[in-house]
């Protein structure tokens, strides 16, 4: 189903370019208000983003397009993206929207939506929205206009949501922990709720200017925190995203500790005490190999779904599974929120870390990974259709057949061609992987030619 402005997450480009203009940001929020007016009640959507120096611009755009609609707006400020979803439902709102890129540089930005029930949107629904741009939009008369509110309390619900996953009582009393917020929507939140659970923290990335989210810091740059872990004497450090729905950890010796790890403990811990649900984990085509062999050995299967947070989380409501995400840090838990939320999984993997009064080495690996190698390389994704690329990827699959794994996709938020290869030794793979970009390299300088 082909989109023109949806991705695999949202809308994201660089802001004040196509489509992140006032002036299509304006005309996307009456068609997406327009959607959700159903019935006769007022109708009502909250709005978040995280702390780009475009998300001014974003948020005013928008919020004029579903006021001149008739849809009143709740105005959260900074805010991580499943606290948005936490308030989309619990406010019984029509509509949620999380205004940033995620993990992306500070020039580009993005909106992700939520349904009434917190969820992301179906494909179907965001191809729906897209028709509505095509033709005329209908906008409201004078008296019925939509209001503009400014919701004070937003962060203070968000953290007592995040913190009532816990058992009562629990505390993080003894533990040393190097916070990186990568200067986004996490800076005030995450520091707050594990210093009033008793934690010693060290916060990084906590102060953000507009330009410096997810520069050098954060999930995706996790380099600083390893250092300062070290440096500290730490127990253990947690990383965010921009928007903070994905987290990534330390080990007390600075080693990096991905998703498939963290989904590995908490699916070990979530069995052993009776409260995983369904028949497995739920996890895209991205997680390791050695994961899955992991959960087989234990008796559960691996769900694998295409790339993305928001296709894991329908997968796990059809197959009843309570837990789920991807390597790269989103985690979705679903006995507590409805899509990926960092600081909550956090939470939890210090519980086991607190009750286990283990080094984080040992706790959080759970399974030994197969070597895995990702290069993203800046191509053309119509290079993938040629004869001579299938050609490559058909031998290479072929070559690691029950040996090992080959995943190569174009990228849905960026003009990218990823390919991945696993296998037991890292040196194989890699040739691999260098084989099939060259391949594709070579194609593109014949187009040229």
């Amino acid at each position: 189903m082909t989109r023109k402005y949806f991705g695999t997450d949202g809308i994201r480009g660089q802001a004040n370019r196509e489509p992140l203009t006032p002036h299509t940001l304006a005309r996307l929020g009456q068609a997406i208000g327009l959607h959700f007016m159903r019935g006769n009640h007022r109708h009502r959507v909250v709005i978040g983003k995280d702390t780009r120096l475009s998300g001014y611009m974003v948020e005013s755009a928008l919020v004029s397009g579903f006021v001149s609609v008739g849809i009143d707006v709740a105005m959260v400020g900074s805010m991580p993206t499943p606290g948005v979803a936490m308030l989309t439902r619990s406010m019984r709102a029509d509509l949620g929207v999380m205004i940033s890129a995620s993990h992306n540089p500070f020039a580009d930005n993005g909106i992700k939506l939520f349904d009434p029930d917190g969820f992301k949107l179906s494909d179907k629904v965001e191809k729906e929205i897209e028709n509505r741009l095509e033709g005329a939009l209908l906008l409201a008369h004078p008296p019925a206009l939509g209001q503009m509110v400014h919701l004070e309390d937003a962060m203070g619900r968000y953290m007592e949501f995040v913190k009532s996953s816990l058992p009562r009582h629990s505390h993080f009393e003894g533990l040393r922990i190097v916070v990186d917020c990568a200067n986004g929507a996490a800076y005030k939140a995450a520091p707050l709720v594990l210093k009033e659970l008793g934690a010693t923290v060290i916060p990084l990335g906590v102060s953000p200017n507009g330009q410096n989210i997810n520069d050098a810091c954060g999930a995706t740059s996790p380099q600083m925190m390893c250092e300062a872990v070290r440096q500290e004497k730490a127990h253990v450090g947690i990383a965010f995203d921009g928007d903070a729905d994905r987290v990534v950890f330390a080990d007390e010796k600075g080693a990096v500790v991905d998703g498939d790890q963290i989904m590995a403990l908490i699916a070990t811990d979530w069995q052993e005490h009776g409260l995983l649900q369904g028949k497995g984990i739920v996890a895209t085509h991205m997680s390791n190999l050695g994961f899955e062999r992991y959960l087989n050995q234990r008796g559960l299967d691996l769900i694998r779904t295409s790339i993305g947070d928001r296709y894991v989380a329908e997968a796990m409501r059809d197959t009843g599974c309570n837990l789920g995400g991807e390597s790269s840090g989103h985690v979705i838990l679903s006995d507590y929120a409805t899509s990926g939320d960092g600081l909550l999984t956090a939470l939890q993997v210090l519980l086991v870390l607190k009750l286990k009064q283990q080094p984080a080495s040992q706790v959080l690996t759970v399974f030994k990974p197969m070597s895995q190698v990702l290069r993203n390389v800046k191509l053309s994704p119509v290079l993938l259709e040629f004869p001579e690329a299938q050609e490559v990827m058909n031998t290479a699959r072929q070559t690691l057949e029950n040996k090992g794994r080959l995943l190569v996709r174009p990228s849905g938020t960026e003009p990218l061609i990823r390919i991945m290869a696993e296998a037991e030794d890292e040196k194989f793979a890699s040739q691999i992987v260098d084989s099939i970009a060259a391949t594709l390299a070579n194609l593109s300088k014949k187009q040229v030619a």
